[in-house]
């Protein structure tokens, strides 16, 4: 056990989920990190990385590892863009993720929620699973938090929310998780993107909505 520890190193022990609205995409994360997957070694880190004005990704996994993919990531698009003269596509960063993922599949033990908006989609969310595989959804979740909340977010989601309703559901949904998994938690990290730009929302563990059996 205490190899398998050593191992893994630190983990996200996360949940983390993504979620578009009109007109915008707002992606979300709790704040705790695991040494081992069992001992929390952090409550504040901020699972939600911007690698480009309007492109966020999440991470879950191996927190080393999905911080190099990310860093990596980040330093292309950039140069992508300066060659560009334009800003990247989301699909593009979701695209290099899946392909630093891929190419390293056995090496690496991450994965990633990348949510932006352009003006050729708009809004969109992709999911780059471990080992490489892309999709697109309007909303997604993930994590060891979110096993907890897959009935919550199907019977909840519905398409063309407003921001305020956006906003609600993905913080009752990070606050169910945080309450029930015992490797999420902290505090909730909120970003909400739109044509206009990103705003970060930072809410506390004791502002969190409280749910009956709290």
């Amino acid at each position: 056990m205490e190899h398998d520890a050593a191992v893994r190193g630190v983990s996200t022990g996360t949940t983390i989920m993504a979620v578009t609205f009109d007109g915008g995409v707002i992606i979300g994360s709790d704040s705790r990190a695991t040494m081992g997957g069992e001992t929390v070694s952090s409550k504040t880190i901020n699972k939600l990385v911007q690698v480009h004005q309007r492109i966020f990704c999440c991470m879950a996994g191996s927190l080393a590892d999905a911080q190099a993919v990310l860093k990596t990531a980040s330093f292309q698009l950039n140069l992508h863009s300066v060659q560009m003269e334009a800003p990247p596509r989301v699909i593009a960063a979701a695209s290099l993720l899946r392909k630093l993922c891929y190419h390293n599949k056995d090496e690496l033990q991450a994965g990633f929620i990348t949510a932006g908006w352009d003006p050729q989609k708009g809004p969109q969310v992709y999911v780059v699973s471990l080992g490489g595989m892309l999709i697109s959804q309007p909303f997604t979740i993930a994590g060891s938090g979110s096993t907890y909340i897959y009935g919550y977010t199907d019977a909840k989601y519905r398409p063309h929310m407003t921001r305020e309703e956006g906003l609600q559901f993905v913080t009752n949904a990070l606050a169910l998780a945080m309450g029930r998994d015992n490797v999420s938690g902290g505090v909730a990290h909120l970003v909400v993107i739109t044509e206009e730009g990103a705003e970060h929302v930072v809410i506390p563990g004791n502002k969190l909505p409280k749910f009956h059996d709290e």
